[in-house]
């Protein structure tokens, strides 16, 4: 009988202790999660499991970094100070991409600045020496952030350089990713740090209750030297890159060297996010010195993330697709973004803009292939080109609208990238650039992709092709 009783008591305590964790966790899903799949998803792991599924929600649903963001920001603004007249966004721009220009510097609180003088890189071989170059000739600061910095031949000489660079006197800053560039280990970090060059590992830490989330990763890549000469886009540090000497697995990928008054805002973004990790804000005098150009290009840094700068690179492209009237042209390493984007690029082949997407034959990561061929066949109904990219794989992530606005940067088209990695990109309103990015990329649209292609997949390929693309936000 005394038995029975203390069962009952412990049951009803254990009962009460369900109910109030699946209560707490359930009310704080309604009031802080914006997609309502997530948030179904989330409530339905807590209702069926209480304590693992409350456990998994506190280390792995909670954005702790947009938390962080918003207590950061008011010196987030201070470290800005562009100096921007708001009046001014739109003066230099008229014509079919005005509204883009005067919507993006109201999301961004960036103006486009002419000036600019762009050159586009291709592949570790093209962009490698450029970039080291740069490193060897600075002679006041250098800041370098990476998504992967491996410890290889290339990532060896990049960090020789940077050692070299400080020993000589230069301020040095090197970020990098803390799961891209080795979780457990890395090489590089430690190399650089053993050397006396101020490293950072972004948001990482063995922790996994520290750890906000596995997907909030820093994918930008970024190097400015003396803070007149920048380096932005897709190409990571890696002999993987160097695809003249025929690696074992070669990227292909597209890079950007900047001169002008836009990469001081890309040097802005580089303090931001070396405060983010480190809290030291950085000297303004050595990193962050505004200096003139005499280019043509009229640009403007776009950045993206899971704080205060969510989706504005997704916004950007959608409002893009929108003012098209002749082309639209998209080349992307993975192809899963979600829903609303499919629909904008169906819109717009609807009323007869050609859009074309360029995907590789192959990516490096399959289940990504696999669900992107379950993601596509509703865009080939609207009459969207879908093509494929010949070997060796390619990372570039290219848009051109109508031969004149262009969209470059680390950002992928997927929902990771879209929403949940910080992302760097930068618009270009400059027809020979945009004639140059579009032509290359109309010359790997290898094997156009049609509903014969699809349809003549087994079932049990279709069946793992749609299983994957359940995993679409973490993939």
């Amino acid at each position: 009988m005394l038995f029975d009783l203390q069962f009952s008591t412990t049951a009803f305590v254990v009962a009460c202790m369900r109910l109030a964790l699946v209560t707490s966790v359930s009310l704080h899903i309604l009031l802080t999660k914006r997609n309502t799949s997530s948030a179904i998803g989330w409530i339905g792991v807590c209702v069926l499991m209480p304590f693992f599924g409350t456990a998994l929600y506190l280390m792995f649903g909670i954005n702790r970094v947009t938390r962080l963001a918003k207590k950061l920001v008011g010196d987030r603004t201070a470290h800005r100070q562009d100096g921007a007249d708001l009046s001014s966004w739109n003066r230099e721009l008229d014509g079919q991409f005005a509204p883009l220009a005067l919507m993006v510097g109201k999301l961004t609180t960036r103006p486009v600045v002419g000036n600019n003088s762009i050159t586009c890189l291709h592949d570790g071989d093209g962009a490698y020496p450029h970039m080291l170059n740069a490193i060897e000739n600075a002679t006041k600061s250098i800041f370098l952030c990476s998504y992967i910095f491996r410890h290889d031949t290339s990532g060896q000489l990049f960090a020789d350089k940077l050692i070299a660079a400080h020993k000589r006197g230069v301020h040095v800053r090197v970020l990098v990713d803390g799961i891209g560039s080795g979780y457990f280990l890395s090489p590089t970090y430690r190399y650089l740090k053993r050397a006396g060059v101020p490293c950072a590992r972004f948001m990482h830490s063995l922790l996994p209750w520290r750890m906000p989330f596995l997907n909030l990763r820093n994918h930008r890549k970024i190097l400015v030297v003396d803070g007149s000469i920048g380096f932005m886009g897709g190409l990571n540090i890696a002999d993987d890159n160097l695809v003249a000497r025929k690696p074992c697995n070669p990227v292909s990928d597209t890079h950007f060297q900047i001169e002008g008054p836009v990469v001081h805002q890309l040097a802005q973004v580089a303090a931001w996010d070396w405060y983010f990790t480190t809290g030291e804000q950085l000297n303004r005098d050595l990193f962050l010195q505004e200096h003139a150009g005499n280019g043509a290009s009229l640009a403007r840094i776009v950045t993206a993330g899971p704080d205060t700068d969510l989706e504005k690179i997704e916004y950007t492209m959608l409002q893009a697709i929108t003012l098209s009237r002749k082309s639209i042209r998209l080349m992307t390493p993975y192809f899963l973004p979600g829903a609303r984007f499919l629909s904008e690029l169906g819109l717009a082949a609807l009323r007869g803009v050609q859009v074309d997407i360029i995907i590789p034959l192959r990516s490096n990561h399959r289940p990504l292939d696999w669900a992107c061929a379950a993601n596509i066949s509703p865009l080939l109904d609207t009459g969207v080109r879908v093509w494929h990219a010949n070997p060796p794989f390619n990372h570039s992530k290219l848009m051109v609208v109508d031969k004149a606005w262009s969209f470059v940067g680390s950002s992928n088209l997927d929902i990771r990238s879209l929403r949940l990695n910080f992302e760097i990109n930068m618009e270009t309103y400059d027809v020979a650039m945009a004639q140059i990015t579009d032509d290359f990329i109309c010359q790997h649209r290898n094997h156009r992709l049609t509903h014969y292609d699809l349809d003549k997949r087994n079932s049990l390929t279709r069946i793992r092709d749609s299983f994957a693309r359940l995993f679409m936000p973490y993939l």
